[in-house]
């Protein structure tokens, strides 16, 4: 039985991981760490809680990303002697767990360079992602939950952290929106090209003909700001309306006025927020995202006159980016980079690293052409 021989393509792999790390910066990432756990170990840290969180959850992820960048420099290491060894004993399980090993390094890789080309100002922020039911009546609205489901199964697959700010159920089935928040590290750059219109082709479970039907859903995407970007919201440009929080079907799941609707009448942004147990609560959670909002709007603003970086912020790739076709035939696919799979059961399921993946590569070229 031949040699297992992979030289040639760990060779490719290691000069692929060196360039990342070039463009990583270890020396610069290290004095961020040593920065951050200096502020960590201050003892009036806890004084303020807000800044607290900030400091240790921006120690996490840069001592989590240094971490596995170590990782994957031994692993590589370790490689080819994991490969000498399964031929040297002429092993085929050995060779096949070398195989694999090699295989598993080349996806890590790839998803780390993918990482590189999150260089936008607010790609590192958390990310606060709203879904819209559209056209389609109540197989919209179903749909909407099912995009949904779809974000938070990625979520648990990657133990990504998110919280579900707001629901608003639709009467029948589904939910006419809901907003959460995702945080890990570029969260907004990963998920950022997530926005736009999505479609949905199936034959409707809620048509009694059983007849084929199209249905759409809106997801907007913008970075959760800081207290450092903050910025002046009058009290009078701003109305709030306090009600119950409600689930499915109405059922109360709050007995007081806790949740709070915030609406900006100069711009007609309304945010609500009920995931928190008291309103002084949830009026601080809407006006944080209402801050983001009007930030990013401003920024829009200001791009649209500087001709940068609104673009992926606004899904500016027409009425339609991904399309989910369930009959006749069984599709996802992105029309902006042509990716597609033939299993949407398993997109559903939170399998989407490979449409953010060439998203991401598909803006980056998009910038590249632009400049």
């Amino acid at each position: 039985m031949a040699d297992l021989d992979l030289g040639e393509q760990i060779a490719h792999l290691h000069a692929t991981f060196r360039s990342i790390v070039d463009v990583l910066d270890l020396p610069g990432l290290e004095e961020k760490i040593a920065d951050l756990e200096q502020k960590a170990a201050a003892p009036d840290l806890w004084d303020d809680a807000e800044a607290a969180q900030r400091v240790t959850s921006a120690l996490s992820h840069a001592q989590a990303r240094l971490k596995k960048v170590r990782e994957l420099s031994s692993r590589l290491e370790d490689l080819p002697v994991l490969i000498e060894l399964a031929n040297a004993e002429g092993d085929e399980d050995a060779r096949a767990e070398a195989t694999s090993e090699y295989e598993s390094l080349r996806q890590a890789v790839d998803d780390l360079e993918v990482q590189t080309l999150l260089n936008g100002e607010y790609d590192e922020r958390p990310a606060v992602v709203t879904i819209r039911a559209g056209a389609g009546g109540v197989d919209a609205a179903d749909f909407a939950e099912m995009l949904l489901r779809m974000y938070a199964r990625w979520s648990e697959k990657h133990g990504y952290a998110l919280t579900v700010m707001d629901t608003s159920y639709a009467e029948e089935a589904g939910i006419k929106s809901a907003t959460f928040e995702v945080d890990f590290p570029y969260a907004f750059g990963t998920l950022s090209v997530e926005a736009g219109t999505h479609r949905l082709v199936r034959m409707s479970p809620f048509n009694s003909a059983g007849k084929r039907q199209t249905s759409f859903a809106a997801v907007e995407v913008i970075p959760l700001m800081e207290e450092t970007d903050h910025i002046d919201i009058p009290e009078s440009d701003i109305r709030v309306d306090v009600f119950r929080s409600s689930g499915p079907g109405g059922q109360s799941v709050n007995t007081t006025d806790s949740a709070v609707r915030i609406t900006h009448l100069p711009t007609g942004i309304v945010v609500s927020m009920q995931n928190e147990k008291s309103q002084i609560q949830n009026r601080a959670a809407a006006m944080r995202v209402l801050q983001s909002r009007l930030l990013l709007l401003q920024r829009e603003q200001e791009a649209a006159t500087k001709k940068e970086l609104a673009g992926t912020i606004t899904a500016s790739w027409g009425d339609q980016m991904r399309s989910y076709v369930l009959a006749p035939y069984q599709m996802v696919k992105d029309l902006r980079t042509g990716y597609e799979v033939n299993n949407p059961q398993a997109v559903f399921d939170g399998d989407l690293d490979g449409f953010i993946a060439a998203g991401i590569r598909w803006r980056k070229h998009q910038e590249q052409e632009n400049s």
